[in-house]
């Protein structure tokens, strides 16, 4: 039976095992994230120790992308010993009714992750389109400058994602803005420009990455399809159209979906993902 696997946080009460019975020690995430990974990429692995009505020992909740990953973990471990003397007990998180959990975007580095995974690292490629400075520093009377307390950087970052193996190409848009708690400091102005600028970039892939749905075979191969419920303005621009958008004086963020307050959250952002963009034109 064919799975679909998406670039967003797992929710699903199949998609998560509890583990019991563990032995408390230094590394025991580690060791469970050994242990599981080889079913499947992990999302997450947590251990916490039991509370004291239930005794010594601890019990972890692992988080796969794949409910059928998950499945053959349980079905492999449930009672085996793995790197511990005890055997462990493993069950899938039963549903709570009721219950309905946002769902999240993956950042940009667990997006890397799924992709490397699924597709290979040859098998995908991103580069951005544009980064655009629309803080307006510039354009600033000195009238606000004085009476303003705070100065905002904000960029607005274009990224896009190819796959060639599948023919598909999808595009993500990120605006990310900061205030800065000194304006006269030319540090902290260098260091929150260069923040602000990962951030988008990080969060504009993660935005392409929206798009796509990878269907897992039951064969292991893994087929693509582009999902046009995310579809936006953006993956029906050419690249000069694009560009002319973000840089018109009055640009509607609406038009790209976005709010004009973005939550900071994507910090996991790394160079990994310079490696394999080219700069803006």
């Amino acid at each position: 039976m064919a799975e679909v696997v998406e670039f967003r946080v797992p929710t699903g009460s199949a998609q998560r095992l509890l583990v019991w019975g563990l032995e408390p020690g230094p590394g025991l995430e580690h060791s469970l994230f050994s242990a599981f990974s080889k079913f499947g990429p992990l999302y997450s692995v947590r251990a916490h120790r039991n509370a004291a009505v239930a005794g010594p020992g601890c019990y972890a909740i692992i988080k796969f992308y794949s409910a059928g990953d998950a499945s053959r973990a349980q079905n492999a471990c449930n009672g085996q010993r793995l790197f511990q003397k005890s055997p462990l007990k493993v069950c899938v998180c039963t549903k709570q009714e009721g219950f309905q959990q946002q769902v999240l975007a993956l950042n940009s580095n667990k997006c890397q992750e799924l992709a490397n995974h699924y597709l290979g690292f040859n098998g995908w490629s991103s580069r951005i389109i544009t980064l655009e400075n629309l803080s307006g520093f510039d354009g600033e009377n000195e009238e606000m400058r004085k009476t303003s307390q705070k100065r905002s950087m904000k960029y607005l970052c274009a990224v896009e994602v190819t796959l060639p193996n599948h023919g598909v190409r999808t595009r993500g848009v990120a605006l990310v803005k900061a205030d800065l708690e000194n304006r006269e400091d030319p540090l902290e102005f260098v260091t929150a420009s260069r923040r602000v600028q990962k951030l988008a970039v990080a969060k504009a892939l993660s935005s392409a990455f929206q798009k796509i749905l990878l269907v897992v075979l039951e064969n292991g191969k893994v087929v693509v399809e582009y999902n046009s419920t995310q579809e936006e303005l953006t993956d029906s621009l050419t690249e000069e159209e694009m560009k002319g958008l973000v840089q018109v004086n009055e640009l509607s963020l609406e038009q790209f979906g976005l709010e004009e307050e973005e939550v900071l959250s994507d910090l996991g952002f790394d160079d990994e993902l310079a490696s394999r963009e080219m700069p803006p034109d």
